[in-house]
């Protein structure tokens, strides 16, 4: 290597060490490098925090605390977010206590959802931090069919509610995704969940359950915010209800038929919502309650002031552990207070039974006008037939009742009770029957005299057939008559026992449950037809009722012969409606079907009772007698005999005008 090269190696590695020198960082540099090298290693680890806590949400355990809150912060007005990075200039990083922790991760505080007990006496409920609804029902007098607790609804894809709020810059809010904080009154019968931004700005929802009692109110509280809403939620507030109907009972497909949505016009007549098909309907006019039912139980909302708008939607499912889906949309009208600067809405739920006096209880000592007419849920047959039960059937079922019988003997005696009612119309009925029995030789006489069945000698023989009668003062409809009388009182029976509470598993003889089917015998799968009739099963009272129906049909209709000829078929019409009936009410609750086969039996009793006490010859000899007397046609038969003589004279016109025909051609 030569001088020269020398010298510049030298020189350049002098330039190097002078330029080095000279951009040397000076000591603030340097604790600013290391500041933000502190600040890249925070970042990290929160970045790290960020996706466990993510994958904990999605099993259900936590939420995200730096997503928490932002959309009650946006809907206040206020923005909260802060750079991480920002943050992490301010944070100073003990580097001991973090090679401490497990993992070199600081873990923030995260709050758990959890769900506060309210309950009483009759109802238990759950009241979930996380949209500050109720999350479950618990009724805790009644038991599920299979014995465990009866729930209205337990698990978070049960239920639902929502509020949703707007504020001036349409910035929406639903609460149902919210973190409320619970606030539990002294005496254990008031909860607040709380939604707060600010001691002056918050929702709250404020649930309060008084003792021994179903009903309990409900408030909704917006406060420090009269001038932040959005006009339209200044005036109503927009709320959703969603419940699936759990199958409570053994008997599915009759339980369904009981499920349906109700709710009243304010100040009109309650409605029913179908229960055979999906339906919905969008009611414009004021609303004041609606019910979410199934056969025995049922979650009503109703509102201090009518609903301004209700939308109800009810959906069949086929789902096995389900039977319905209701959804209901409300627009609540608000209640403004200046003073407080609150907008509140006031609501009242009921959780319990469907029970006649208890649901008419709320309406004890309220005007006629502002009754809820909640016991109208209960169906009770037609409206021109429910009042044999709420007059006559109700009040003498809870008398009986309240002596502390069981409920077997207590339908023996209503049973009994409806047979004594009715024992004067029944009795006018077998004397009309019994005296076209003991004419019945004379009315066969009449069939050999004008023997045959054209037209002709059909109109002589009926004409004959009633002279008869008006002679001796029996008239064919005063058997009938009797029996009409009787339908309301058989027909509200036929509504009321499918709808008693009361029967709900109360067991007698091998009945173990009164208000469902008591099975012989069941199978599974679906056999066509039958299936569709009788259901997977036969019951036994529902037999035993056929069996003694048909034993006593064959044997009143020998003793109620007449003599008289009918239409082919219609003598064993009697005996397949009874065949009918069974497949009918083979899915109806044995309590039903237990008072049709009592029924039955005492008809059979007074029947042949009056057979005995009733004495045929003397009955005759009466008859007889009667055709001496001058007669005076009552109005009824006198029309009749009117018709059978047109009827008469438009026959021969119509055999005239055929005999002329015949003639021409």
């Amino acid at each position: 290597m030569d001088r020269n090269t020398v010298i510049g190696l030298i020189l350049i590695f002098a330039v190097l060490m002078i330029f080095s020198i000279y951009n040397r960082p000076s000591q603030e540099q340097i604790e600013e490098q290391r500041r933000l090298r502190d600040s890249i290693a925070m970042a990290e680890a929160l970045h790290v925090e960020q996706e466990s806590e993510s994958l904990i949400m999605k099993e259900g355990a936590m939420a995200s605390p730096l997503d928490d809150g932002q959309a009650v912060a946006d809907f206040f007005g206020v923005v909260t977010s802060v750079a991480v990075a920002d943050t992490a200039e301010n944070v100073e990083v003990d580097t001991d206590s973090l090679m401490a922790l497990p993992d070199s991760v600081i873990k923030p505080v995260v709050q758990v959802d959890r769900k506060v007990v309210l309950e009483n006496e009759k109802v238990r409920l759950l009241i979930d931090t996380r949209g500050g609804s109720i999350a479950s029902v618990q009724l805790k007098e009644f038991l599920h069919h299979t014995r465990d607790s009866l729930y209205l609804f337990e698990k978070p894809e049960e239920s639902r509610f929502n509020l949703d709020l707007f504020n001036r810059h349409s910035v929406h809010l639903s609460t149902e995704n919210e973190r409320f904080t619970p606030i539990e009154s002294a005496d254990g019968q008031s909860l607040t969940m709380r939604l707060e931004y600010t001691p002056q700005q918050y929702i709250d929802f404020i649930y309060t359950l008084p003792e021994d009692e179903y009903m309990m109110a409900f408030d909704i509280h917006v406060a420090g915010m009269q001038d932040g809403l959005h006009p339209e939620s200044l005036t109503n507030f927009r709320l959703n209800w969603e419940q699936k109907i759990r199958q409570q009972e053994r008997g599915r497909m009759f339980e369904n038929r009981f499920s349906r949505i109700h709710y009243k016009y304010d100040r009109q007549d309650v409605e029913r919502m179908s229960e055979n098909k999906n339906a919905r309907v969008e009611l414009t006019e004021p609303v004041k309650w609606f019910a979410f039912k199934d056969q025995y139980f049922s979650s009503v909302i109703i509102g201090a002031q009518p609903f301004s708008n209700t939308i109800l939607d009810t959906k069949v499912l086929s789902d096995t552990a389900y039977l319905k889906e209701y959804k209901a949309e409300i627009w609540a009208p608000v209640t403004l207070s200046n003073e407080a600067d609150l907008v509140s809405v006031h609501f009242n739920y009921y959780f319990g039974p469907v029970h006649y006096n208890t649901l008419k209880a709320y309406d004890a000592d309220v005007p006629k006008g502002d009754r809820l007419q909640l016991q109208e849920i209960v169906y009770l047959g037609y409206r021109w037939l429910s009042w044999v039960n709420k007059w006559f059937v109700i009040p003498i079922f809870d008398f009986f009742r309240s002596l502390g019988w069981g409920m077997g003997l207590i339908i023996l005696i209503l049973t009994l009770c409806v047979k004594l009612v009715t024992l004067p119309v029944t009795y006018k009925s077998f004397m009309s029957s019994a005296k076209m029995r003991v004419l019945r030789p004379q009315i066969k006489e009449l069939e050999e005299k004008y023997p045959g069945n054209d037209q002709d000698m059909m109109m002589k023989r009926q004409q004959a057939t009633m002279d008869l009668y008006s002679k001796v003062g029996v008239s064919p409809m005063s058997g009938c008559i009797p029996m009409l009388i009787q339908m309301p009182v058989l027909l509200a029976l036929f509504f009321f026992f499918p709808s008693a509470i009361e029967l709900r598993q109360q067991s007698f003889l091998w009945a173990d449950d009164l208000s469902t089917y008591d099975a012989l015998i069941s199978w599974g799968g679906n056999i066509p037809i039958i299936t569709r009739f009788l259901g997977n099963h036969i019951s036994i009272f529902c037999l035993l009722m056929t069996t003694v129906n048909i034993v006593y049909t064959r044997y009143n209709m020998a003793m109620t012969d007449t003599g008289q000829q009918t239409m082919p078929g219609m003598k064993q019409m009697p005996i397949f409606m009874s065949l009918f009936m069974f497949f009918i009410l083979n899915s109806y609750p044995s309590g039903l079907t237990y008072y049709y086969f009592l029924s039955t039996l005492f008809t059979v009793a007074i029947t042949f009772a009056m057979r005995k006490l009733v004495d045929e010859d003397k009955l005759l000899a009466q008859l007889e007698a009667n055709k001496k007397k001058p007669k005076k046609k009552s109005g009824f038969m006198a029309r009749l005999e009117e018709a059978q003589k047109m009827q008469e004279k438009q026959a021969r016109e119509r055999a005239k005008e055929s005999a002329k025909r015949i003639y021409r051609r």
